[in-house]
């Protein structure tokens, strides 16, 4: 092992004290969060002493989640009837022309003013009543049925010579779920597109949504992102001035609202066909909005501007036309640039709203509220003391295991715990809970990390009494090792950014920077400690003086000796969980099946905790309880939201229980509403997931069969694959509530899972190179065996974490904690009994890729 250069201690440590610059302003998170409003609000923080924050130090600090310090809180409500009226004016020119064709037997007739979702005309001749009404009939039927049911979306009545097409009350209902659920996807999608915020967006009522927002408590910001309609077209421009003809489309210039610009109300393309947008620059360098369209706008586009070169050509967003520009020459390619006299920030929100998709209707605003945390502040400490107790007990058996390079680990778990809150400071993530389960699985990783590299130094000091090799060896074997498990969780962890949408891409983001920065600190920051320390030490051995050195430096277990009976343990496990899944159910949580909200006054403090366990005695376990703080001074109540599973129309007897049970905690309280929710996970966030957890798992298969073999790929995604289905089983066993934590939960198995795995085939690889005769059972035993130590002291590690968070974490995140736990355990026995199972049963090919070549080229041919 060579002695560190100067420049190679500069680098890294250089890159520790950046982070730790980084993540400083979090320890004083309060107090650096009141300089930044400050600043944001354009006041000067200098006379202000008990805010002002060193220039010199980052203010930059991680966005702490809605269930960990609340944030804004919208209530629209979506102008469905709008959508109505829109559709019954683009339905008139079809039913004017269907009623033309019959002339004869209508005769003349025109359109009146209606309510919005009604088109309504009237007869010149009313004895043509009945022609007409029959005529408008078959159109209204030639709309078709509401899906899933006989009835028909339309209905056509008739009244003193007037016909009225209206909706049904089924065909209204389909609008109006229809609308709300495309809404509610385009504002997910617009807060995704701005930033990892991990919103909460349910749907309450009919036709009302609830968005909160973490880390924003600007409420006319998030209204401006989520609430325009972004509804973007090209039309032809047929005149313009300021005072244009009233026919056709009439419609101002944004910047110059008194100039008017005539338009053919027949769009070229509209934004429905864009397929992407961002900001940039135009010719003078002045900001602007790039965009692209799809097949069928590139076409369209391309065979427009070939046909009117030199021709004007609006385009139109929200029905203010933002330039006009002349078509200089045919554009084949399909994209082109929006220019408008924006700002650098007005083209990145406008780039985000055309990618995001425009709304279908527009949104009333009828609350705006900053709301608390939803876990609770008891529930915040509870978790946040676990925690510590869960990261100090871990470095505690480390140095009772390992003696005094175990410092060396729990300088290690230091230095990376910094290096993940800096990099998160860094980017602005918001941290959540999902977001914590990647932390935990990063102690995980940066504890067997260190752990993999001491266990290959104690072998290479028991063969070599040269301490300066015996490390270097031992950090080169463990290496290859460290990279193959930690390059499997952050190809997983890329693509669940990619195809995930909202708790899935916080996971996602937390555990991709936790596996680099354990990497980071496991081969450069203890590689660098251990150097250091030996160079202090001179060439003195390298000891081992904690509890390991009373265990036997090698074991012969014979892990196959019950081969049949743990695979077909593993295999009636597998196949009783899908039975439990199938037919017992998971126990869907609130953010699943969504529930009722209930909106409570006092005028004396809340009481929380009071109320969630009130309310956990009768079962209600899935409670979600914040504070609301309102804008409103008139009232000095304190307010609170509660969300439960259940519905409120079906659930009389059980709403009536729940009031009196709060009630008997505090009698102060009033009930102002009562409301039923939708679920927080869509089938599209739920499509997302699955989609994101899927293509994990393909990537692990890809990875490893290129790295290793395929039978090693085969065995490590079916050892994920019972991981995953055993665990879910539990769940239905034991009724577990199974919530977008749990998603989480799960999350964290699959990346602990898989790196328990490679760890253990690396060694099988590295020993097929030395044992070319030895029998694979053999030589999974011995692997098996080599690893066995490093396997139990990282599940050992992480257990005593996730053990503290269950007994001191609790109850809101105890069933969370419990999954992570025993997916632990699972990941431990799989990585043993289930994957090498898996490669013995298909056995290896141990020629060489030399021997193997030969074969094929003196293989017969036709063979």
């Amino acid at each position: 092992m060579q002695r560190p250069t100067l420049f190679k201690r500069l680098t890294v440590w250089g890159i520790c004290i950046l982070c730790l610059w980084l993540a400083l302003p979090n320890a004083f998170y309060s107090h650096v969060e009141r300089h930044n409003d400050l600043i944001e609000q354009g006041q000067s923080v200098a006379a202000n002493q008990e805010v002002n924050w060193p220039s010199w130090l980052s203010s930059r600090l991680v966005n702490l989640g809605l269930d960990l310090r609340g944030g804004a809180h919208l209530m629209a409500e979506v102008d469905v009837q709008g959508v109505a009226k829109r559709h019954m004016d683009a339905m008139w020119p079809e039913l004017r022309t269907a009623l033309r064709e019959q002339r004869d037997r209508v005769g003349g007739f025109r359109r009146l003013e209606a309510p919005e979702g009604e088109l309504r005309l009237m007869l010149s001749d009313t004895s043509h009543t009945d022609f007409a009404k029959q005529a408008a009939t078959t159109f209204a039927n030639a709309q078709g049925f509401v899906t899933g049911t006989a009835d028909r979306r339309f209905v056509v009545s008739e009244e003193n010579g007037r016909i009225t097409l209206k909706y049904s009350e089924a065909g209204l209902q389909e609008l109006r779920d229809r609308v709300v659920a495309q809404s509610l996807e385009v504002i997910r999608k617009r807060i995704d597109e701005a930033g990892t915020r991990e919103p909460t967006i349910v749907r309450q009522g009919a036709d009302r949504i609830v968005i909160e927002v973490p880390g924003i408590f600007d409420a006319e910001a998030l209204k401006s992102l989520i609430g325009t309609t972004a509804h973007l077209s090209f039309h032809p421009v047929l005149d313009m001035g300021r005072s244009v003809a009233s026919t056709g489309l009439v419609l101002p210039a944004a910047n110059t609202p008194d100039v008017y610009y005539q338009l053919d109300p027949r769009a070229v393309v509209t934004g429905e066909q864009l397929v992407d947008a961002h900001a940039s620059f135009d010719q003078n360098s002045q900001p602007a909005v790039s965009f692209r369209f799809d097949a069928s706008g590139t076409r369209a586009f391309s065979e427009y501007t070939a046909r009117n070169v030199g021709a004007p050509f609006a385009i139109v967003l929200d029905d203010k036309v933002l330039s006009a520009p002349v078509i200089q020459g045919h554009i084949p390619g399909g994209s082109g640039i929006i220019t408008g006299n924006f700002s650098v920030k007005e083209t990145v929100e406008l780039s985000t709203l055309l990618r995001a998709g425009a709304l279908p209707a527009e949104l009333n605003f009828l609350e705006e509220r900053t709301v608390g945390p939803e876990l609770g502040q008891d529930s915040i400490n509870s978790g946040a003391q676990a925690a510590i107790v869960g990261i100090i007990a871990v470095c505690v058996l480390m140095v009772a295991c390992y003696g005094s390079i175990g410092l060396v680990a729990t300088f290690g778990l230091i230095v990376n715990m910094t290096l993940l809150i800096g990099l998160l400071s860094l980017i602005g993530s918001t941290l959540t809970l999902p977001g914590i389960a990647g932390i935990v699985l990063t102690i995980g990783m940066a504890v067997d990390a260190n752990v993999l590299i001491f266990e290959r130094i104690r072998e290479e000091m028991r063969a070599d009494k040269n301490t300066w090799r015996a490390v270097g060896r031992g950090f080169d074997h463990a290496f290859s090792a460290i990279l193959d498990s930690n390059l499997t969780g952050l190809l997983t962890a890329g693509l669940m950014f990619w195809l995930g949408v909202g708790p899935v891409r916080g996971f996602a983001v937390t555990m991709g920077l936790g596996i680099m920065t354990s990497m980071f600190t496991a081969v450069f920051v203890t590689k660098l400690v251990l150097q250091s320390w030996l160079h202090w030490r001179g060439t003195a051995k390298l000891k081992v003086t904690g509890l390991l050195r009373y265990l036997p430096e090698k074991t012969s277990i014979d892990f196959f000796r019950v081969q049949w009976a743990t695979f077909g343990l593993s295999l009636i496990a597998v196949v009783a969980a899908l039975v439990l899944v199938f037919t017992a159910g998971l126990n869907l949580g609130i953010d699943f099946t969504g529930g009722t909200s209930m909106r409570v006054e006092t005028q004396h403090e809340l009481q929380l905790p009071a109320y969630r366990g009130a309310l956990a005695e009768l079962g209600y376990e899935d409670v979600v309880i914040s504070e609301v703080f309102t804008a409103d001074s008139a009232t000095t109540n304190h307010v609170a939201s509660i969300r439960l599973a259940g519905d409120s129309e079906a659930a009389e007897g059980g709403l009536a229980q729940v009031k009196e049970a709060l009630l008997s905690v505090d009698p102060e309280l009033s009930f102002s509403s009562v409301e039923s929710i939708g679920g927080k996970v869509s089938p599209e966030l739920v499509s997302a997931a699955l989609w994101a957890i899927g293509g994990g798992i393909v990537a692990i298969l890809v990875y490893i069969w290129f790295r290793f073999e395929w039978q090693f790929a085969l065995g490590a995604v079916s050892a994920l694959v019972h991981d995953i289905v055993v665990t879910l089983g539990v769940f239905a066993l034991f009724g577990l509530k199974v919530d977008l934590t749990t998603v989480a939960a799960l999350l964290t198995i699959l990346g602990y899972s898989i790196n328990d795995t490679v760890v253990v085939f690396d060694r099988v690889r590295e020993n097929l190179r030395r044992y070319k005769k030895m029998p694979l059972r053999d030589l999974l035993n011995l692997s098996a065996n080599e690893t066995l130590s490093r396997t139990m002291m990282t599940s050992l590690t992480t257990l005593v974490a996730l053990i503290a968070l269950l007994v001191l974490g609790g109850d809101v995140i105890r069933g969370f904690v419990f999954a992570i736990t025993f997916g632990v355990v699972i990941g431990t026995y799989s990585s043993l009994y289930v994957a090498k199972n898996i490669v013995l049963m298909l056995g290896v090919d141990r020629r060489s890729k030399e021997e193997r070549q030969k074969a094929l080229e003196f293989q017969p041919k036709g063979a």
